[in-house]
């Protein structure tokens, strides 16, 4: 059992951070393949952190309906619900990388703002 969702996110925030890692992208392509379509080949394809967020939630939706049509006494029951618990946290994860981000660029805003305020420009 694998954790496509865990996987295609390692892709697709590759794709956002430009991370060069060919080792990681071999690991995660190989625990992927053949799982690339819907959410979890878009999340495996993003390229800004809003597509991240967008097809992460897709693809939870996804697992949810999973383990709702999931026995509970099948043995993968206790496992797809480990995952979920997971992919919820990496949900949580993306979504402060994201307000980070958002957070360094005010951050310049207010810098560039206090930068003119003590040396004005002449008009």
């Amino acid at each position: 059992m694998t954790c496509h969702e865990l996987e295609a996110l390692r892709l697709g925030l590759l794709n956002v951070l430009g991370t060069e890692d060919p080792a990681a992208r071999e690991h995660a392509e190989q625990e992927l393949e053949g799982h690339l379509d819907g959410p979890i080949g878009a999340l495996a394809d993003a390229e800004t952190l809003s597509e991240v967020e967008r097809h992460l939630d897709a693809a939870l939706v996804d697992l949810e309906e999973e383990i709702a049509a999931t026995d509970e006494d099948d043995p993968a029951y206790d496992y797809l619900r480990g995952r979920l618990v997971a992919v919820r946290d990496a949900e949580r994860a993306v979504r402060r990388l994201t307000r980070q981000g958002e957070s360094v660029f005010d951050g310049l805003a207010a810098s560039h703002d206090v930068l003119h305020e003590a040396f004005p420009a002449d008009e």
